[in-house]
């Protein structure tokens, strides 16, 4: 006999093993022979990553359409593996190192540290992976994939050096987002934009040689509202320290109050007086003539913006900070570096990047000082030379005028430290080049995203895209594999020896110093002396970017590569279209071609998931404390609860918002089936192999024959569009409306009676039915699913490799006939809730204007009308009684007389309470949301909340106004 509660932390360890133990989720089980391959690869998790509720739902879905397609005898697989996280790994393995005392990284030197990291993968990385089969995600765990692999690096050397073979990786000096705690550009999703209290300082910058120039400002019908002389021209920032690096000051070229000094030479208000360098006014679309003064100063190598302005004026890029983000102290002095600048900015040749680069424009007094140690030196002194633009303060003094403002600032994810835009050497992808096949094979529909309007995201990024910076300064991850010669000459390759091969051809082939130089190495050649490695690393996305054919064993032709890619579907969230889906598509089709070398997509469909909110629509935070742990989930709801809440939830462009009471009322809907199969269980039903939905005779076993086909249809087609909300919503009607409340409850006379030829037809059927009920709930609640299939019966195969139901059986009179009984039913409960008639209390049905289909069903089920409806009578006739709720059912209208059942007077009080405090309710929301101030500064997710609140009043109180109309008419 079936256990009397279902106990998920004890069966789903037994249900795990017996996966395990049968090798069920091995490439191409359950496969029907010459079938599709269907392919999914894990967005793989970081090394050092544990779950989170992102995971949840992203590995939950994928889950979903593994098992489906598996059930379905597809050859699937689903690719599991691991990111090597190159920054996070490395943070992680530092912050050991300094908790146990021992040697740092610098101090124990670049290959004794990664063996260190390598120690501490084997030991305590891939937690998640523990995590997720715990969740139940059905991987071929067989087949685990790390970036740093054998295989992966190999694929990650071949894209490497052919890329750069072909020119589309190169080496140049731009603007990247440097982590000054780990010394090392980042990616720009792992930078965080803060909004932190901040300042804007108004600095004058006089024009060279004490010029002046008439000020005028107007207003919008060219008034002169405000003129006077100036010798200077006002600029505004957030940062002055950066100001020692300015190249330029720009202003809109229809800007006309500094039209008369476009092209003049203006003077940086910072450094010894004798030295302040001179840099022109010159125009750009960039600057906003309505903000601030609109003048800007232009600092090409250390703000995004600022750097295409330099770029699009040839303006000089001038890097102020070294790699912990203090002012440099390298270089010639300032003063020789001032000349060099200066002779620059008055119309002197523009000097090559490593040129400039070498011009430290940071006056000697602020050398080496941290960033905001300057600003401070700096600001003191501008405003002691008398160069702050001021205003009146209270008491009418001159005083420099200072904005304290809310800006937004770049910080470290990780780190936690400020990021500074930084111009270094550093390598890059030509991915405009490659992003091209990757927007028409959106465009032309060869892959597509879901929803739809992620397209538009895709394309606006793609449409625009910079140069990819791939390279880091860490030594976890893959080191670049490019060689330095004693010239700087750079030679890539795929190893030290092809490099070095490279190497002497290219000095031996060319006359010049340095071919003699090589010629007498060699004589005693000792390794290291020709050639210098680069110590940068790969980006992580470089590595996870070739994912789908990496993981298959890409460059090599294997049986894997031929069966599994491309991959099917693709599931990933919103936030890393870019840095992942972008890049996977440029590389997916410049390196995979089919038999006739065209490219080939690595998927033809991207779904993109929402974000998992707190039960508010809160953003989860540690800082907010609104995190929820999976994990806790699973402890005390089981995965099988947690994985249908999050499927029922994931409505397609709609966050997710998990309140863990949810949790608990879909572990219910389990408990739910379980009950249903203990009933059944204690009423004699099991399998009969004879049976078939067609031999059915009873009306009631061929209607539920009827909606589960129909089941079948709505939740394949569903899940084969990603609509897995609609899939569970209609699982979750099937199963507790139709199977649970009605058939069992209709079948209970015929269990009681004795017709055994009834009963025994009825207990195949229930069998059938919750046997193919456990398949069509498999791929969402799998463990649960997999214990009563078990138990059920006596199986050779799991469930998991189980054909998926087939929609073969229709009766449509049968489900017309059953499902008018329901509605008929339901009707009279509800006009009893809603008229508060009590429980025991019962009353005659007088049933008007029936046809004969209908006095025939009134007859037939006469019985069950009575019982479950709480009827006494069942009576005919041409009016409906004065005094009833009337329900209408059909051509017919059921009238049940209210005037004997409840104190009418008492419960139209009630009803018109209820209504006013409802309405009253209602009144004070909407004038909160028709307040265009409220809705413009509120919390948007106050707001919506607000929204849906008052969506539920309105249904509230037409449910009310329904219940208070047939309490009038009954009285």
């Amino acid at each position: 006999m079936l256990e009397k509660t279902y106990d998920s932390a004890a069966v789903e360890p037994k249900i795990a093993k017996a996966w395990d133990d049968a090798d069920a989720f091995r490439a191409g089980a359950n496969a029907k022979p010459g079938a599709e391959s269907f392919t999914i690869v894990i967005p793989p998790p970081n090394v050092t990553g544990s779950l989170h509720m992102g995971h949840a739902l992203n590995n939950t879905l994928q889950d979903i359409m593994v098992r489906f397609e598996r059930m379905r005898g597809k050859d699937v697989l689903w690719q599991p593996g691991m990111d090597h996280a190159g920054i996070a790994t490395q943070m992680v393995v530092e912050r050991q190192l300094m908790e146990r005392q021992l040697p740092g990284r610098r101090e124990m030197g670049r290959d004794a540290f990664i063996d260190r990291v390598w120690e501490w993968k084997a030991e305590s990385g891939g937690v998640i992976f523990n995590q997720l089969k715990r969740l139940g995600a059905s991987c071929d765990w067989s087949r685990e994939r790390f970036t740093m692999d054998e295989g992966l690096s190999k694929a990650v050397l071949e894209v490497f050096v052919s890329l750069y073979k072909q020119s589309l990786i190169y080496r140049g000096k731009r603007l990247v987002n440097w982590d000054p705690q780990f010394e090392t550009a980042i990616s720009d999703i792992e930078v965080e934009n803060r909004e932190v209290d901040g300042h804007m300082w108004h600095f004058k910058y006089p024009l060279a040689g004490g010029e002046t120039y008439t000020y005028v400002e107007k207003d919008s019908d060219g008034n002169v509202v405000f003129q006077e002389e100036r010798n200077y021209i006002s600029i505004a920032t957030t940062r002055p320290e950066t100001m020692l690096g300015d190249g330029a000051v720009a202003v809109h070229p229809q800007d006309e109050r500094y039209a008369p000094i476009v092209g003049k030479l203006c003077e940086i208000p910072v450094g010894p007086k004798a030295l302040r360098r001179l840099i022109p006014i010159i125009t750009d679309e960039y600057p906003d003539p309505t903000f601030g003064s609109g003048a800007v100063k232009i600092t090409g190598a250390h703000d995004f913006n600022d750097y295409q302005v330099a770029k699009r004026n040839d303006i000089p890029l001038y890097r102020l900070m070294d790699t912990q983000a203090c002012l440099r102290s390298d270089g010639e002095p300032y003063a020789l570096c001032a000349e060099q600048a200066m002779a620059i900015a008055r119309g002197g040749e523009l000097p090559t990047e490593s040129e400039v680069d070498d011009i430290n424009l940071v006056p000697d007094e602020y050398r080496g000082l941290d960033r905001s140690a300057a600003r401070k030196r700096i600001v003191d002194a501008i405003n002691a030379d008398g160069l702050a633009v001021t205003v009146k303060d209270a008491e009418g003094n001159d005083v420099p005028y200072v904005e304290n403002k809310k800006i937004m600032q770049p910080f470290g994810d990780r780190s936690n430290v400020v990021i500074e835009p930084m111009l270094t050497d550093q390598w890059f992808v030509d991915a405009h080049t490659l992003a091209q096949p990757a927007i028409a094979s959106v465009r032309e529909g060869r892959t597509k995203f879901t929803p739809k309007n992620w397209e538009k995201t895709y394309f606006e990024w793609m449409e625009n895209i910079q140069p990819w910076c791939i390279s880091r300064q860490l030594w976890w991850g893959h080191q670049i594999p490019a060689w330095y010669g004693p010239d700087g000459q750079v030679f890539v390759e795929k190893s030290e020896e092809e490099a070095l091969e490279a190497a002497i051809q290219h000095y031996l082939s060319h006359e010049g110093p340095w071919k003699a130089w090589v010629q007498e190495k060699l004589e005693n050649f000792q390794p290291g002396e020709i050639l210098t490695r680069d110590e940068d690393v790969l980006d992580t996305w470089f590595s996870s970017a070739l994912w789908p054919f990496s993981t298959l064993g890409w460059p090599d032709k294997t049986p894997e590569l031929d069966r599994y890619y491309p991959t099917s579907v693709l599931v990933t969230g919103f936030d890393i279209i870019f840095f992942w889906v972008a890049r996977m598509m440029m590389m997916g089709l410049h390196f995979m071609k089919d038999e006739r070398g065209n490219a080939v997509e690595p998927f033809h469909t991207v779904y993109v998931h929402a974000l998992v909110r707190d039960k508010n629509g809160q953003k989860m935070s540690k800082s907010k404390g609104n995190v929820i742990d999976p994990l806790s989930l699973i402890d005390e709801y089981g995965a099988d609860a947690l994985r249908f809440t999050l499927a029922i939830m994931a409505a397609q462009g709609r966050d997710v918002k998990l309140d863990p009471a949810r949790i608990a009322g879909y572990r219910n809907f389990g408990t739910k089936l379980w009950n249903a199969t203990r009933f059944a269980e204690m009423n004699g039903v099991k399998l009969d192999p004879e049976f078939t939905p067609g031999s059915a005779k009873l009306t009631v076993n061929r209607w539920i024959l009827t909606e589960l086909s129909s089941t079948v249809r709505d939740v394949t087609e569903a899940i084969e569009t990603q609509r897995f909300n609609e899939a569970t919503g209609s699982l979750y009607r099937f199963v507790w409306n139709q199977v649970c409340d009605w058939y069992l409850e209709l079948l209970k006379p015929i269990f009681g009676g004795e017709d055994e030829q009834a009963k025994s037809e009825a207990q195949a059927c229930v069998a059938y039915v919750l046997d193919e009920t456990y398949k069509l709930l498999h791929p969402f609640m799998p463990f649960m699913t997999e214990e009563l299939w078990a138990h059920t019966s006596s199986r050779d195969d799991l469930l998991c490799h189980a054909d998926w139901p087939m929609a073969d059986f229709a009766d449509q009179e049968a489900a017309d006939e059953i499902n008018w009984l329901v509605d008929l039913v339901s009707g009279l409960r509800s006009a009893r809730s809603e008229m508060n008639v009590p429980p025991s209390a019962v009353a005659p049905l007088v049933v008007v204007g029936a046809n004969e289909v209908t006095a025939f069903r009134m007859r037939r089920h006469d019985a069950a009308i009575r019982r479950l409806a709480r009827v006494e009578s069942i009576e005919p006739a041409d009016i409906a009684p004065r005094g009833a709720a009337q329900i209408v059912v059909g051509e017919a209208t059921a009238c049940l007389p209210l005037g004997n059942l409840i104190d009418l007077a008492a419960e139209k009080a009630r009803l018109e309470k209820a209504i006013l405090k409802t309405e009253q309710e209602m009144d004070r929301l909407g004038k909160k949301l028709s307040n265009e101030k409220f809705v413009a500064n509120a919390d948007p997710e106050v707001v919506a909340a607000d929204r849906e609140r008052f969506a539920e009043l309105e249904v509230q109180l037409a449910s009310l106004k329904t219940a208070l109309q047939r309490v009038s008419e009954a009285g």
